[in-house]
């Protein structure tokens, strides 16, 4: 490994200043030329499970930018793809799929999951042998608890209440779908470090609609599982965990899930996040907004971020995923800002 990959040094729990920096959706539609191998690709999954598109599409942003990593593109759904749930996305509606019952999880069967993603590690394989030896590539996955909502509504919903009355109706067949789920991510993170990844991140993207109780249940719980059962396997891997709208339960997170680091989103308080800090990394976490805004309020971001992160392990990061009205020129200004800090 080159002693140049800095996403990998903060990981390992250094202080790197200026902070590496990589954003979450970096490859996206925000970017003309993403949208231009979109339209080659025909449906969503189809992008994602061609290597060579799948591939270029990961590499746009780090040709634009220099981000200091790479993350592998695909979705999150494609386990439950994988177990054929007949998993689709639609414009305007997002990702789709039949609904699932109690009987229905008692069904599922994950052995051939690896053989349905193996495109997937073929993209990790290609992107490890094409990109510059200091940027990091990462993998990643769907926590349990925010795939598992997609599951059982069928489509993403503004709290997840219907995920969250099954698992007060059903316990048993819920915790028997999040034990799968972590088992199974649990594998297919092993395999894209095995195919070159080299860290990996858990997306708890719906996090935040969860009380104390079942935050440690649902979220930690899972997360947890598969970290462990990664580091059993691999035990230099590096993991970064992030589950959004956790609040004031990151702190909990970050005692018991075992990540090298936590991701931040914009809503964490920063002198809360320097607490968090302390214990390791952190990375987060601008207001995807400010880089839509750009100018002096994408500036301001910037600073106060790096003046009480800065001096910590610390990924410079979006507290979400860029959105698809981000400005190309906005995300030029925001990693100059970062490089040419001052510390």
């Amino acid at each position: 490994m080159s002693d140049e990959r800095k996403v990998m040094k903060v990981l390992g729990g250094e202080s790197v200043f200026p902070p590496p920096i990589w954003l979450m959706r970096q490859a996206g539609r925000y970017l003309p030329e993403y949208r231009e191998v979109r339209k080659k690709a025909g449906g969503f999954l189809d992008l994602c499970y061609t290597p060579k598109l799948a591939m270029e599409v990961t590499l746009q942003p780090i040709r634009r930018y220099g981000f200091d990593a790479a993350i592998l593109f695909s979705d999150i759904l494609v386990i439950p793809d994988a177990l054929k749930r007949d998993v689709r996305f639609e414009e305007g509606r997002g990702p789709l799929m039949a609904p699932i019952d109690a009987a229905g999880i008692a069904r599922l069967d994950g052995k051939n999951m690896l053989n349905h993603l193996e495109p997937v590690m073929e993209t990790v394989s290609l992107l490890r042998g094409t990109l510059p030896t200091e940027t990091t590539l990462l993998g990643f996955c769907g926590a349990p608890w925010t795939v598992a909502t997609y599951m059982i509504a069928g489509h993403g919903t503004p709290d997840q209440a219907p995920a969250r009355l099954f698992a007060y109706r059903e316990p048993e067949a819920f915790d028997a779908l999040l034990q799968l789920l972590a088992d199974l991510s649990a594998d297919y993170l092993c395999a894209q470090i095995e195919a070159g990844a080299d860290a990996v991140q858990i997306f708890d993207s719906w996090a935040g609609v969860l009380g104390e109780t079942e935050f440690e249940r649902y979220s930690i719980g899972p997360t947890r599982s598969i970290i462990e059962q990664v580091k059993k396997r691999h035990p230099k891997a590096r993991i970064i965990a992030f589950a959004k709208g956790a609040g004031t339960l990151l702190s909990t997170y970050r005692e018991k899930v075992g990540a090298d680091a936590i991701g931040l989103d914009w809503s964490v308080p920063l002198d809360f996040g320097r607490t968090l800090q302390q214990q390791g990394a952190v990375q987060g976490n601008l207001d995807p907004m400010r880089v839509v805004a750009g100018g002096k309020a994408l500036d301001e971001g910037v600073d106060a971020i790096l003046d009480k992160l800065g001096g910590g392990p610390l990924i410079f990061n979006l507290g979400h995923g860029i959105t698809p009205q981000a400005d190309p020129e906005h995300v030029t200004q925001l990693v100059n800002r970062v490089r040419t800090a001052s510390q």
